[in-house]
């Protein structure tokens, strides 16, 4: 009666936050604000984010997560501590039950960092749940079949692959290739072909807008704004679609191959449920144009982008809240359960 109930996808780009009985109420980057001046928290979120390369030495602007763990677990509380509160804001509940996704590759003390920050946050039931569990479940797969069913969660810092079965997770593969890689990819390549210096929020505007992993129709092009490396000074210069396309095919190739060695461990009879079930994707690099198409030419499967690619772990995490049918078979081995 006095508990509110909480998931949370916990990602390296965005958090988003289930309320259980309101759904989906948050969904912010996973950025702050530090004065270090003050030792405080300046800002959260998508205030933090618009901070990135604007602020003055007193205030640095960090993601506290690194390829889907956390890199600083104070700040990392600290984020958490704002989210939660936002969520229980006007709420006269007392305690907080909550659910946080991590990466399926992560070590028991990493799995751990994640528990104490939830815990420091002010939850006072903490269930971690994987990834690939969560976004499968959300993305309303019948995981809970006998049946193979796999699921591509490709976030901002890692690309969770796993085939499932009866709840649980059969096979899986986690790379820390991901979306801020493909970012990193274009800064790179505009660096070297163009010696221009861009941020990373004109990157990640790039890949949205022109970025694609196939070719497309009306491929277009766009004007940026960086600091040229030869004299320094700022400089406008137009990139295209084919430019992107190249210098995220490393990337975009490193992940497909982390989905045929998954493919190879598969157990013969789930594979062959996997022939006629296909492969789901999910997460926001799911949206990137063309990427489900060269996936599916690439393995020769079958390939769908979930109906709500960015909102399936937390989805999934909300219907762990909701109810324990089906999780009975699921039972994660490195971090602790609520009961």
């Amino acid at each position: 009666m006095f508990t509110t109930d909480i998931g949370i996808d916990l990602g390296t780009s965005n958090t988003t936050v289930f309320v259980k009985g309101k759904g989906i109420i948050m969904r912010e980057p996973s950025v702050v604000a530090y004065d270090v001046r003050l030792d405080a928290v300046r800002a959260v979120g998508t205030e933090a984010k618009e901070m990135i390369g604007r602020t003055p030495g007193s205030i640095v602007a960090v993601s506290p997560l690194k390829g889907g763990v956390i890199a600083d677990f104070d700040v990392t509380a600290a984020m958490l501590k704002r989210f939660v509160r936002q969520a229980i804001k006007g709420s006269f509940f007392s305690r907080v039950r909550m659910v946080i996704s991590i990466p399926c590759g992560v070590t028991e003390v990493e799995s751990h960092a994640v528990f104490d920050a939830a815990k420091q946050a002010g939850a006072t039931d903490v269930d971690l749940v994987e990834e690939p569990i969560a976004a499968a479940v959300g993305a309303n797969l019948p995981v809970w079949n006998a049946s193979g069913n796999m699921i591509v969660d490709i976030g901002g810092g890692t690309s969770e692959i796993a085939v499932i079965s009866l709840g649980d997770i059969v096979t899986s593969r986690s790379v820390r290739t991901a979306g801020n890689d493909l970012d990193e990819a274009i800064i790179n390549y505009i660096r070297k072909k163009h010696n221009l210096l861009i941020g990373e929020r004109t990157a990640e505007q790039i890949k949205i807008d022109i970025g694609s992993a196939k070719p497309y129709d009306d491929e277009g092009s766009m004007e940026i704004r960086g600091r040229n490396l030869v004299d320094g000074l700022p400089k406008n210069i137009i990139v295209t679609s084919k430019e992107v396309r190249d210098a995220m095919a490393d990337s975009i190739m490193q992940i497909i191959e982390a989905i045929r060695d998954t493919l190879e461990r598969t157990p013969p009879e789930l594979s062959a449920d996997i022939i006629d079930s296909g492969i789901t994707l999910s997460g926001g690099t799911a949206l990137l144009r063309g990427l489900a198409e060269l996936i599916a030419e690439e393995t020769g499967m079958p390939v769908t982008v979930a109906a709500n690619p960015l909102d399936c772990v937390a989805l999934g995490t909300g219907k762990r809240l909701e109810s324990d049918n089906g999780f009975e078979n699921y039972v994660f081995r490195k971090g602790k359960r609520f009961r």
